[in-house]
C-alpha cells in the first residue's frame, strides 16, 4: 500500500543528507538573538543585575519578540459623518464581473468593503475557476508604483484634450498620405471592442489591427483553422472523458486556458469510474505530476510519438521515427481505440503541423471529447503577423502605431528589431494600464483602467458571454481604450451605453440586461451548428514537415513553459505571485533552468543545502539561435534527460520596485513563439545563486503515513480497513499488551461536540492538482504578509496555508530494503533511479485545528486556545512570542512574526504604502512583531454567517458555511462545513470510506480531514 511508501521533497532528502535530518528536528533554524536586546551573556553573569533584570534574562531568553508583542501600534478609528447611500459600513458587498487581461479570463465575483475591492472569487453559478493569478489580480489593481497615473507625451504631462487634438491631427495626416497604421493588441475577446475596432479602421481604412499574444499558441489557431475554418482554439469535454492521452499538453496548467475542472469532474472514485490520464512530457508539469501514467520524453520524441500514435490508429505510414517510448504508445492506441469516441489526445507543442496531427487523430476516433463547435477565443495572437510588422517596421514601412498593453519591447525575442523600428514610426501611442519597456519608448502614453475600475465584455467561448462591470472608482487619471478608440472615429457615444446597446442588439437575444450585468455573464441557448468546412490538409505532408524538422534536433531541446504563479508576466510586480511557492519545484523569487538528475550529475551542477535550509544552485548559460542568458539550475527529478526546462514571465526591470526585480527574461530564447528550441548549448559559468526554497523545510521527519494513496482497482475491490491489505488502514498502538486502534486510546476525556457548529474542512487528494488558488485566496482574506526572497530563504515564510508537493518512490521502506537484501547505498541507488520519474502527490496543509491539540497545551499565557465550534483560535495580544507552541506542532503550520512586516520600509510591499493597503480585510487584524499566527478556519467568515442568518431570524443554510480556500477550489477539492449539520456535505464526507486524520496515531484529533488519493492505473 502506498501508505508504507517512502515519500521524499527534495533530492537532497532522498539521499538522506545529514543536513536534512538535522532541519528536520529544528523548527526555527536561527538563533534568537537575545544579546541584542539583554546584552552581553558574560557581562551578565559577572555583574550586580537587579531582580528585574534577572527575571527579564530568565523569562524571556526565548522569546526576544515578546518586547515587540507589548506595543502594539495604536490606530485612531474616523467615523463616517455623512454614511454613503449604498455603503454599510462593516457589510460587504459583491458584484460579478470577468477578467480578460489578454492572459487570464475567468468569470468572477468581486468582494468590495467600504467601496475597495478586497478579493476575488469564482463565479460558480457561470461555471467560473480563478487561478492563483485571478485570485491575485486584486492587489495589481493598487500597484501604486507601476499603474500610469496621467497621460504624457515624450514624458511630460498632457491633458486628454490635447493628446486628443495631436494624435487626432496625425492620424488625419497619415490617412491622408495613406501611411501604415498599425493597431497592436493582445487577445481582448471583447466582441463590442472588436466591432469598435472596425469601426476606427472604417474611419481610418490605412490602419489595420494585429493581435499578439507574448505566450504563443498560434500554433494551435492556425491548426483549427486550416483543419475547421475557424480561428479558434478547441474546447475540451475532459469530464466525459475515458482515456486522454497528452504530449507535453499542461492543461491543468496554462495550456488553453485550462481544463482542471472539467478533468476531476471525470475522476471521482465514489462513482466507480475514472479517466485514465498518460502524460507524455520532458519537463514535470502540473498535469504530469496529476496524471495515472507519465512518460519521460524529450520534446522530438514527442513528435515522433505522435507520429507513431497516428500510423497505430489510423493504419497510415506517415513519415516518423522509432522512439523510447514505443511500447507505451502502441498500448495507448489500443486504449484509445478501445475508448473510441470517448479518448482524447492533446499535444502542447505550439507547431501547426503537430496540432494537425492531434486533430487528425481525434478525428479518426471519432472523438466527442474535443468540441469544435463551441470554441474559444481567448487565444487569438498571430506569430505570422507579427513578425511581418517587425520586418515591416524596421523597414520603415509603418508610419504609426497604437499598442494596447503589450509589451513587445520585453517579451519579444527580437525586441530589439522592435525597437529599432520603433524609432522609425512617425507617431507611436502606448495604451496601458501600466507602465513598461514599450511605454516609456512610446511617444505618447495614455493610461487604462484596470478591469476592475472598467466597462467591457468578453465572448470566453461561443456560448459564453461575460460582462465586465466596474468595482470601484478610478484611482488615477485614466480612459478605457474603447472611449479613446469611439472618440478618434467620431462616435461622441460613451462605451458603457455603446456596451449596453451592443449587448442588447447582437447577445442579449431579449434578455433583460440588468439581469446580464447582476449575473455578470450571459449563456446562450440557442444550438450551435458545426460549420462545414472542406480542409485541404495532407496529413501525409503535414507529417514529412513535422518529423523532418524534428531530425534536425541535437544537443539539448529547451521546453519553455509558464508558471501557476507568474504566467506571462503581466503582474510581475504583484508581490503575493512572487511569493507563491511554484507547485513543483516550491521555489518563490525565481525561474530557473529545471534539468535531470543525470545531465546534472554529468554537467556538475548541483542543488546543496545549506544548514539554515537554504538552497544554492550554480548558473548555466544557455545558448539557442544567437541569443544567450545565464541563468541559475534547478536539478529537478522527473525532467527528461537531454531536455531543459525554462519559465518565461521572469527578468521584468522596468518600472519594478527593487525587491521585484528577480528572475532571468527568457523571452530572448523563444524564437518565432515555438515553445521547443532544438540544437541548445548548456555551459557551466561561475557564481552560485541563492534560492528562496521551501522544499527542505518543514520536512515530514521520516513520517511516511502523511499521505495515503491506493488505486481504483483497490478502492473498488479492497475493504479500507483491512489489517492485512487495507487501502485506509487506521493506526495502531500496543494497549495492554494487545494491538488496538489509536483512536481508541485517549489521554483526554471527550468534551461534548454535538451542541451548536462544529467545523470541518475536507481535503480531497484526489481532486486537490496543486493549482495553489486557494493560496493566494488564503492570502487575500486573512491579510498575510509578504516577506521577501531573503527571509523565504531562511523558511520565514508567511503563508497560512501551503500546498505540500511529495515525491514516492517504489523502495518502500528500509525494513523492506532489508528484506530483499539492499544495502543503504543500493537502497539509494535504487531510490534515485526513482527519482528520474517519481510519482507525485500534493497535499494542502494547514493549522489541523486539532481538538486535543499539542499547541494549547504548552501555551503559557493561553495565547492559544480551543473554541466551542471546533477551530483553534489565537488571541493575538495575548501572544508573547515563546515559540512553544509551534515547537510542539506535529504538523509544523505555525507562523512567527520575526519583524513588523507593515509599514516597513525593510518589506516594501503592499503593507508598506497607503494603495496597496487598500487589499486589506477590516474583518481580520493585521499583525505585530513578536507573536504567533497560522489558519483562523476563517473564523470572520464563519461568524459573519452565523450573525447573517440570527439577523435574518433563520437557521444557517445546509453548506452556507465557507473559508476562503473552499470558496477559490476550482475542483471542490475543498470542502467547509458544519459536521453536525447531517445534512452538509462535509458532514458525509468526514465519515467517508477514503477518510483519514495526519498522522491520526498522536491522537490529535483534527477537524481537517484528507480523503485519500485514487490513482486510476488501468487496472480497473
Amino acid at each position: 500500500m502506498a501508505s508504507n511508501k517512502k515519500y521524499w521533497q527534495s533530492v537532497e532528502e532522498l539521499k538522506g543528507s545529514s543536513i536534512v535530518e538535522t532541519l528536520s528536528k529544528n523548527e526555527f533554524v536561527e538563533e534568537i538573538p537575545t544579546d541584542d536586546f539583554l546584552g552581553d551573556k558574560e557581562t551578565l553573569e559577572n555583574s550586580s543585575t537587579s531582580r528585574r533584570d534577572f527575571l527579564k534574562y530568565v523569562g524571556f531568553t526565548t522569546a526576544a519578540a515578546s518586547l515587540a508583542a507589548c506595543e502594539g501600534p495604536v490606530r485612531k478609528a474616523i467615523p463616517y459623518v455623512v454614511k454613503p447611500d449604498d455603503v454599510t459600513i462593516g457589510v460587504a458587498d459583491w458584484y460579478a464581473t470577468s477578467m480578460a487581461d489578454g492572459y487570464d479570463f475567468a468569470n468572477v465575483l468581486v468582494k468590495t468593503r467600504e467601496g475597495r475591492p478586497i478579493q476575488i472569487m469564482p463565479n460558480k453559478d457561470a461555471n467560473g475557476t480563478t487561478s492563483a493569478r485571478v485570485q491575485a489580480s486584486v492587489l495589481s489593481l493598487y500597484d501604486e508604483t507601476l499603474r500610469l497615473k496621467e497621460p504624457t507625451k515624450s514624458g511630460e504631462t498632457i491633458s486628454w484634450a490635447d493628446a486628443d487634438k495631436e494624435i487626432g491631427a496625425k492620424l488625419n495626416e497619415l490617412k491622408e498620405a495613406n501611411k501604415s497604421v498599425v493597431l497592436l493588441t493582445g487577445t481582448m475577446a471583447s466582441p463590442s471592442t472588436s466591432k469598435i475596432v472596425e469601426e476606427f479602421i472604417t474611419a481610418y481604412p490605412n490602419t489595420k489591427h494585429v493581435v499578439y499574444d507574448a505566450v504563443s499558441e498560434s500554433g494551435a489557431v492556425d491548426a483549427f483553422m486550416a483543419m475547421y475554418g475557424k480561428r479558434a482554439l478547441p474546447n475540451y469535454h475532459l469530464d466525459k472523458a475515458k482515456t486522454i492521452v497528452s504530449f507535453g499538453a499542461d492543461f491543468l496548467g496554462d495550456f488553453h486556458g485550462g481544463f482542471e475542472k472539467a478533468y476531476i469532474n471525470g475522476r471521482k472514485p465514489q462513482t466507480g469510474k475514472m479517466s485514465y490520464h498518460v502524460q507524455l512530457e520532458s519537463n514535470m508539469s502540473l498535469t504530469g505530476a496529476n496524471s495515472d501514467k507519465r512518460v519521460v520524453v524529450k520534446p522530438s520524441d514527442q513528435v515522433y510519438g505522435l507520429l507513431n500514435l497516428y500510423n497505430a490508429i489510423t493504419g497510415a505510414n506517415v513519415t516518423s521515427k522509432a522512439t523510447p517510448a514505443d511500447k507505451v504508445i502502441k498500448q495507448l492506441a489500443s486504449d484509445l481505440k478501445k475508448a473510441g469516441s470517448k479518448g482524447v489526445v492533446l499535444t502542447g507543442l505550439n507547431d501547426k503541423n503537430a496540432q494537425l496531427i492531434a486533430l487528425a487523430i481525434n478525428k479518426a476516433l471519432n472523438s466527442e471529447i474535443i468540441d469544435t463547435t463551441n470554441t474559444l477565443n481567448i487565444r487569438q495572437g498571430n506569430d505570422a503577423e507579427v513578425a511581418q510588422l517587425v520586418s515591416d517596421m524596421k523597414a520603415g514601412k509603418v508610419a504609426g502605431i497604437l499598442s494596447y498593453n503589450v509589451d513587445p519591447i520585453y517579451s519579444l525575442s527580437n525586441s530589439s528589431d522592435f525597437s529599432e523600428g520603433l524609432k522609425k514610426v512617425e507617431i507611436s501611442v502606448a495604451l496601458s494600464t501600466e507602465n513598461n519597456e514599450t511605454v516609456n519608448a512610446s511617444h505618447f502614453a495614455l493610461p487604462t483602467p484596470h478591469f476592475l475600475e472598467s466597462w467591457g465584455d468578453a465572448q470566453f467561448d461561443s456560448v459564453t458571454y461575460g460582462l465586465v462591470q466596474p468595482t470601484i472608482q478610478p484611482l488615477f487619471n485614466t480612459r478605457q481604450v474603447q472611449d479613446t478608440l469611439l472618440k478618434w472615429s467620431g462616435n461622441a457615444t460613451k462605451y458603457y451605453d455603446y456596451l449596453k446597446a451592443f449587448a442588447t442588439t447582437n447577445v442579449l437575444g431579449g434578455s433583460s440586461w440588468n439581469t446580464a450585468l447582476h449575473n455578470g455573464f450571459f449563456t446562450s441557448t440557442a444550438s450551435l451548428e458545426e460549420e462545414v468546412f472542406e480542409s485541404t490538409v495532407v496529413i501525409s505532408d503535414v507529417a514529412s514537415k513535422l518529423s523532418s524538422a524534428a531530425n534536425k534536433a541535437s544537443g539539448f531541446e529547451l521546453n519553455f513553459y509558464t508558471k501557476a504563479g507568474l504566467g506571462d508576466g503581466k503582474q510581475a510586480n504583484n508581490p503575493w505571485l512572487q511569493e507563491f511557492p511554484d507547485p513543483i519545484t516550491r521555489a518563490s523569487w525565481d525561474n530557473y533552468l529545471t534539468m535531470s538528475i543525470a545531465d546534472a550529475k554529468e554537467l556538475g551542477f548541483d542543488n546543496p543545502v545549506k544548514d539554515n535550509g537554504a538552497i544554492n544552485g550554480d548558473y548555466a548559460k544557455v545558448s539557442v539561435n544567437g541569443a544567450e542568458v545565464i541563468v541559475p539550475v534547478m536539478v529537478q527529478p522527473g525532467q527528461a534527460k537531454g531536455s531543459v526546462g525554462l519559465a518565461l514571465g521572469y527578468g521584468k526591470t522596468f518600472g519594478l520596485k527593487e525587491e521585484m526585480n528577480v528572475g532571468v527574461n527568457a523571452y530572448p530564447l523563444y524564437k518565432g513563439g515555438n515553445n521547443i528550441q532544438y540544437n541548445v548549448s548548456i555551459e557551466k559559468v561561475s557564481g552560485t545563486h541563492k534560492f528562496a526554497c521551501t522544499q527542505v523545510q518543514k520536512t515530514i521527519a521520516g513520517r511516511h503515513d502523511i499521505l495515503k494513496v491506493a488505486s481504483l482497482k483497490d478502492y473498488n475491490t479492497v475493504a479500507p480497513k483491512d489489517h492485512k491489505n487495507g487501502w485506509n488502514k487506521p493506526s495502531y498502538v500496543s494497549y495492554d499488551h494487545q494491538e488496538v486502534e489509536a483512536n481508541t486510546i485517549d489521554l483526554w476525556d471527550e468534551h461534548n461536540r454535538e451542541i451548536g457548529h462544529h467545523f470541518n474542512l475536507s481535503i480531497d487528494l484526489t481532486s486537490c492538482t496543486g493549482c495553489g488558488a486557494c493560496v493566494i485566496a488564503c492570502h487575500a482574506e486573512n491579510n498575510v504578509p509578504v516577506v521577501g526572497k531573503n527571509e523565504v530563504r531562511v523558511g520565514r515564510d508567511m503563508h497560512w496555508l501551503r500546498i505540500d508537493r511529495y515525491y514516492s518512490s517504489e523502495v518502500e521502506t528500509r525494513e523492506e530494503a532489508k528484506e530483499l537484501g539492499l544495502s543503504r547505498g543500493e537502497m539509494y541507488e535504487a531510490l534515485e533511479t526513482e527519482a528520474e520519474n517519481p510519482e507525485v502527490t500534493f497535499q494542502p496543509m494547514m493549522c489541523q485545528h486539532c481538538n486535543h491539540a499539542p499547541c494549547e497545551t504548552v501555551c503559557p499565557v493561553a495565547a492559544t486556545s480551543h473554541g466551542r465550534q471546533g477551530q483553534n483560535q489565537m488571541a493575538y495580544n495575548r501572544c508573547v512570542g515563546t515559540r512553544y507552541c509551534a515547537n510542539n506542532c506535529p504538523y509544523r503550520v505555525r507562523r512567527f512574526n520575526w519583524f513588523q512586516y507593515s509599514n516597513n520600509n525593510e518589506f516594501d510591499f503592499n503593507m508598506n504604502n497607503e494603495y496597496g493597503k487598500m487589499v486589506l480585510n477590516p474583518d481580520v487584524v493585521v499583525r505585530s512583531r513578536g507573536v504567533m499566527e497560522k489558519c483562523s478556519m476563517c473564523i470572520q467568515m464563519t461568524q459573519a454567517t452565523i450573525l447573517k442568518a440570527k439577523k435574518e431570524g433563520r437557521a444557517v443554510n445546509t453548506d452556507e458555511f465557507e473559508t476562503a480556500c473552499s470558496s477559490a477550489c476550482t475542483t471542490g477539492a475543498m470542502v467547509f462545513g458544519d459536521v453536525n449539520n447531517k445534512e452538509d456535505e462535509v458532514a458525509a464526507l468526514a465519515e467517508d470510506k477514503r477518510a483519514y486524520n495526519v498522522l491520526d496515531y498522536l491522537q490529535t484529533k483534527p477537524n481537517v480531514i484528507y480523503q485519500v488519493k485514487i490513482k486510476n492505473t488501468n487496472e480497473a
